[in-house]
């Protein structure tokens, strides 16, 4: 059995370096597609795979190539964790999770999900976090099974869409919730999903409505070809994105800011950034 992480960045120069850090010590390996970004993530990245010997860093303008790296573990005892730049571990909780799966703990589950912070400030000072729980705001699933599988191909980025074909007794509903057996405090999957802060030097001051994800943008590949590629044929947006657009919703917004505003230590993800 092996822990395998799956990045895909763009432009994420502030909080990428902890991003990856928090997992390092609970994955075997880890894959990072660096979908053309023109901020200091690529010296970042360098910098990381320079230090830690199973951090493999490629660039592409195809965010596919981020899927078709972890093809090669499907049918395989493997987990894949997905890790975003905007996503904070416990590495601590990570270890332990670790071992668990190690031990056996989830097989029968083709994914895993936990508890999630969707948070809008970071206080350095005080060392705290606050936002929106998941749940009852929506959650995210960064851990999967990728034994559960026969193929899984045609993916516009990693863990999206395609075609998965499962094995006998699997399929996508075969999910263990870690937010019905757990807290807050002793989940091992929790993370701060800092989707509200700025995440690189290039933003501006409006971050706090989230930037858009390649689902809400159809940006799934980018350079010139990228482009042509969009003016000839309109990207296909997920059906509840196109009308979450129509009637001038924020996706993040609507989907992440749901329930009480709560206030988490942030200390076990040591956040590197500071939000008003």
């Amino acid at each position: 059995m092996r822990i395998v992480g799956s990045v895909l960045v763009r432009n994420e120069d502030v909080h990428i370096e902890r991003a990856i850090r928090n997992v390092a010590d609970a994955c075997h390996r880890i894959h990072v597609l660096d979908h053309l970004s023109n901020d200091r993530t690529p010296e970042v990245l360098a910098a990381l795979s320079s230090e830690l010997g199973h951090v493999e860093v490629r660039r592409s303008a195809d965010a596919g190539d981020s899927h078709r790296d972890l093809e090669q573990y499907v049918g395989t005892p493997t987990w894949v964790l997905v890790v975003d730049g905007d996503c904070l571990f416990d590495s601590a909780g990570l270890r332990r999770l670790r071992d668990d799966l190690l031990d056996g703990a989830h097989r029968d589950a083709f994914r895993v999900r936990g508890h999630v912070l969707h948070c809008h400030r970071l206080d350095a000072g005080s060392g705290t976090a606050s936002g929106f729980m998941a749940p009852p705001s929506r959650w995210i699933v960064q851990l999967f099974n990728f034994a559960a599988l026969e193929s899984w191909t045609g993916c516009p980025e990693r863990v999206h869409g395609g075609t998965p074909v499962f094995r006998a007794g699997y399929d996508w509903q075969r999910v263990d919730d870690l937010t019905e057996t757990t807290t807050w405090d002793d989940d091992p999957l929790r993370l701060l999903h800092v989707c509200f802060l700025r995440r690189s030097s290039r933003d501006g001051s409006e971050w706090d409505e989230g930037r858009p994800n390649l689902n809400e943008e159809g940006t799934y590949r980018r350079g010139l070809s990228g482009r042509l590629r969009r003016i000839v044929r309109r990207p296909s947006l997920d059906p509840r994105v196109r009308e979450a657009h129509r009637e001038g919703r924020n996706w993040k917004q609507d989907k992440y800011r749901r329930g009480p505003r709560v206030e988490v230590d942030a200390t076990p993800f040591a956040p590197l950034g500071v939000s008003a």
